[in-house]
């Protein structure tokens, strides 16, 4: 999907990391909730409540799920899923746009 219609934009954004990672939250008219951030070079970890699909629009990264021990890299056009509550670290090799789908359960 290139483009989203009849959506509602959260104008705050959240801002991680001294601002190297920020996300605005984009809400559709059946609840289901997306973030559009921007990712800078380095290292992070982050946890989720809800599953989570990445979807890596520009960029390259690399990922450890919990529970794993290998980092799998991910460029522009590939997705990884985070099962939910659950943790994973991310290694941001050059800036990265990136779509995240929180799934409704």
């Amino acid at each position: 999907m290139e483009h989203f219609t009849d959506v509602a934009i959260v104008k705050q954004a959240y801002i991680y990391f001294e601002g190297k990672v920020t996300s605005r939250s984009v809400i559709f008219t059946d609840g289901s909730k997306k973030t559009l951030g921007i990712m800078l070079p380095g290292e992070y970890e982050f946890g989720t409540d809800a599953a989570e699909i990445m979807e890596i629009l520009v960029g390259e990264l690399s990922v450890l799920l919990l529970g794993e021990s290998e980092w799998k890299s991910y460029r522009g056009g590939e997705i990884f899923h985070v099962p939910a509550e659950s943790r994973f670290k991310l290694q941001v090799k050059t800036v990265v746009d990136y779509c995240c789908s929180y799934e409704q359960g």
